[in-house]
């Protein structure tokens, strides 16, 4: 077979709209004259040159050929980890395609932020002594290069979860311990509360991820030694201490005495207010509470910034308030500040970020917050990478762990993500009515493999806890699925919907990033980071 004729084949094996005859045929029958690029004739066509994801495709490649590495060990200055915690793949999909459908597109082509950076892997989440995983364990492994249990934080696995006796010579060294021994600025935010699993394992060491404060102590724990992870926070001495704390957890810190400005009372049992501790232990610090006091923080002024925006979890962005003592920042807003705060070191930084509420709103069985959630934590990434170089910064973007959150069915394209699902008919265009089971009722897109199930609620999110759990399949037909209250079905029914077990994607851009490739154990991430700042060597010679 010629060229000409091997070309014709391959176009009409790829059913390419565009394509044609190898040239239009002339007033005699034959194939046009050919042009001066030696390619079709006159009156041919070039399918490659007119059929967008053909042009897209060689625009990618391009694009990735000309990228470079830098594989130098301590050439990356700054260090930025985003972890989007319970963000698995399903969850990036659906987010990218909601945030799509909001500008007004079909969704599916839309890209997050993250999702354009260059070097892209899998990790495997598995914990020690699970297969599935929960957070304390698998930010240990990002944070410490090690593996470790369930529950437990920054301790390597000779540990017993819960008791204290245990731990001796058990503490692992963290990434922003050793950031801040070799004389970095560190900085760690959240979403949740500060002292919740993720952000905790960056800086405190405990066999119990929820002795957050010392009202959680046990008897044990309080005779053999160990401490609170909110007094952890605050007994960090390693370099400077850390220059940026913010999130929620604000009940951790005050005494059970004190009633903050929501009107809610701290949890700690032996008087200690950590808050002040905080700004007497630093000199040009600042506390703040809300999202005026945090605007009014002037970053070139202060050198350590704790912002405690509520006494719990932070708001679900969806439900986000700005204004007055409820108003609290975006991750974005927290990110661009913290950056700010942190760049002024001439030997670079460790900034941390969790968008820590796409894991409690999947918990919720409830997809919208989840996803907005999402696109919060894009948005973040996007400004981390308008305020750095590539040249000098490598930034990750990874999750801790996944959900059993599903995309199914076959809806159409820009079918509403959050919406029931419509399909195509026999001809491939979209089907007037909605698609059903075997029992004849609709079904949505996206739903939960397990969970409290279905419920269809003013607010919706945490207040799904206040309502039994559903089971089984329910008429959806006049339900407004896609509305934040709405709260997917799910198969099996459980008091909270759980974790998956399946690997992660980890998204990366800058010095040392081309070492995330492939499926890798979780660990890897902090070696990765190791290697792109040298911080062990770096610290090692600052001692």
């Amino acid at each position: 077979m010629n060229k000409k004729l091997l070309v014709l084949s391959l176009a009409a094996i790829l059913g390419l709209a565009a394509c044609g005859s190898d040239g239009d045929n002339g007033a005699n029958g034959n194939n046009g004259t050919d042009g001066n690029d030696g390619s079709n004739g006159t009156d041919g066509k070039d399918w490659s040159s007119v059929n967008e994801w053909y042009i897209d495709g060689q625009r990618r490649v391009t694009k990735a050929a000309g990228f470079s590495v830098n594989n130098e060990a301590g050439a990356a200055k700054n260090i930025i980890l985003f972890v989007g915690d319970g963000m698995g793949v399903s969850t990036v999909t659906a987010a990218r395609i909601l945030e799509g459908q909001l500008k007004g597109e079909t969704g599916e082509e839309n890209s997050l932020s993250f999702e354009t950076l260059p070097h892209l892997g899998l990790a495997k989440t598995y914990n020690v002594d699970g297969q599935t995983p929960d957070s304390a364990g698998t930010m240990t492994a990002m944070v410490t290069g090690v593996k470790t249990d369930v529950g437990v934080l920054s301790q390597a696995e000779g540990v017993t979860r819960g008791n204290c006796a245990s731990t001796t010579n058990q503490n692992l060294v963290t990434s922003l311990e050793l950031a801040a021994m070799a004389g970095l600025s560190t900085g760690v935010v959240s979403t949740a509360r500060i002292t919740h699993a993720t952000p905790a394992a960056t800086y405190a060491h405990s066999p119990e991820r929820n002795w957050e404060s010392d009202a959680d102590l046990p008897a044990e724990a309080v005779t053999n030694g160990c401490r609170d992870i909110a007094s952890q926070l605050l007994d960090f001495d390693f370099g400077s201490g850390i220059n940026v704390v913010m999130g929620g957890g604000r009940r951790a810190f005050i005494p059970n005495t004190l009633t903050d400005a929501e009107g809610k009372n701290g949890k700690r049992l032996d008087g200690r207010n950590l808050t002040d501790e905080w700004t007497a232990k630093y000199t040009n610090s600042a506390y703040v509470e809300d999202r005026d006091s945090f605007l009014a923080i002037n970053p070139a002024t202060t050198d350590h910034a704790l912002g405690l925006f509520n006494s719990s979890h932070m708001e679900y962005d969806y439900d986000r308030t700005i204004q007055g003592v409820t108003g609290e920042p975006s991750l974005a807003e927290m990110t661009a500040k913290s950056i700010d705060i942190l760049k002024k070191n001439d030997k670079g930084f460790v900034l941390i970020v969790e968008a820590g509420r796409i894991d409690h709103a999947h918990h919720a069985g409830n997809a919208a917050r989840a996803l907005y959630d999402t696109i919060a934590l894009s948005e973040a990434v996007r400004i981390a990478m308008e305020k750095t170089s590539t040249k000098d910064t490598l930034l990750m973007v990874t999750a801790d762990h996944s959900h059993v959150f599903t995309i199914a069915g076959y809806p159409t394209r820009g079918n509403p993500i959050l919406g029931l699902v419509k399909g195509n008919d026999s001809s491939g265009l979209p089907g007037p009515t909605n698609a059903t089971d075997n029992n004849g009722l609709p079904y949505t897109t996206v739903g939960y493999t397990n969970g409290r199930g279905y419920a269809n609620l003013s607010t919706g999110g945490d207040e799904r806890y206040g309502y039994p759990v559903e089971t089984g399949r329910v008429d959806l037909n006049y339900v407004d699925t896609q509305s934040a209250g709405f709260h997917q079905e799910a198969l099996v029914p459980l008091s909270s919907e759980t974790h998956a077990g399946e690997d992660v994607g980890i998204f990366a851009s800058g010095p040392g990033s081309h070492l995330i490739e492939g499926t890798v154990e979780q660990n890897h991430i902090f070696h990765v980071i190791n290697h792109a700042a040298n911080l062990v060597v770096k610290a090692e010679a600052a001692q």
